[in-house]
């Protein structure tokens, strides 16, 4: 698992006692919106509704909420109009960074991510600079204790994944963003209960960091989900499971 990935565990880990919560809400709201916005309101018509949906209610977000957010996204509601924007750069030791943002005010947005990279010896790069380096893939989670790990295995490959994949504590199915739905349905009709099902964007290669570059790169992981615009980070390092536990 590469560390941004390792990261994100961690966030997920801390999150129910965490005090960024309201600031997940907020994303999750902004992603429910525009999903509707630009598919509808039909969960079963709409599968990128239903997955930020299914990742909202992980996230234990109120039912009411849920609703108002597709109501207001799908025309229901006077409100806000957020658009996709897609940034690229670097991190310490040539890290290629991909950042997923939905704002209503692009040169906002722009400003602050520039000033998050720059601030911890990254840069803010040119469109497809790194984006190359990054393919799309269905990611299902799930805790390794207690769960019968080869049992998972043969279901989700006889579901349609590409792999599954162990790192600490957790397995990954990996799956192609048109196979996801599928696999994602069929293990929880299987009784697997995964802990975070997303699309996410997976490198191709990766970059060993420890130590200060290793730090400096977390900090920027951290700083970028901090900002209210930026909905996903994707990093192509790999760093120790060693080196992790010092910022869990």
């Amino acid at each position: 698992m590469s560390g941004h990935s390792k990261w994100s565990t961690i966030k997920r880990k801390k999150g129910a006692a965490d005090a960024k919560r309201g600031k997940i809400f907020t994303k999750l709201i902004r992603e429910i919106a525009t999903a509707a916005r630009i598919g509808g309101g039909e969960l079963d018509a709409n599968p990128r509704l239903r997955l930020v949906v299914d990742k909202a209610k992980s996230a234990n977000m109120p039912k009411d909420n849920i609703e108002r957010a597709i109501k207001k996204g799908a025309g229901g509601v006077e409100g806000e109009s957020y658009e996709e924007f897609v940034y690229e750069g670097y991190g310490p030791g040539g890290v290629a960074v991909l950042i997923e943002t939905l704002s209503d005010n692009k040169n906002r947005t722009v400003g602050d991510v520039r000033h998050v990279l720059t601030k911890h010896g990254g840069n803010l790069g040119a469109s497809g600079c790194v984006a190359y380096l990054f393919e799309k893939k269905g990611m299902i989670t799930f805790e390794s204790v207690g769960l019968d790990a080869d049992g998972l295995m043969e279901a989700a490959l006889d579901l349609g994944a590409e792999d599954v994949t162990e790192s600490g504590d957790t397995l990954d199915v990996v799956t192609t963003p048109g196979e996801f739905s599928a696999v994602n349905d069929g293990l929880s009709e299987r009784d697997f209960r995964a802990t975070n099902a997303e699309i996410s964007m997976v490198p191709s290669t990766t970059v060993d960091l420890s130590g200060p570059g290793a730090e400096k790169m977390l900090r920027i992981l951290d700083a970028l989900e901090d900002l209210d615009d930026v909905q996903h980070v994707y990093a192509n390092f790999e760093i120790s499971d060693e080196e992790m536990a010092k910022f869990a």
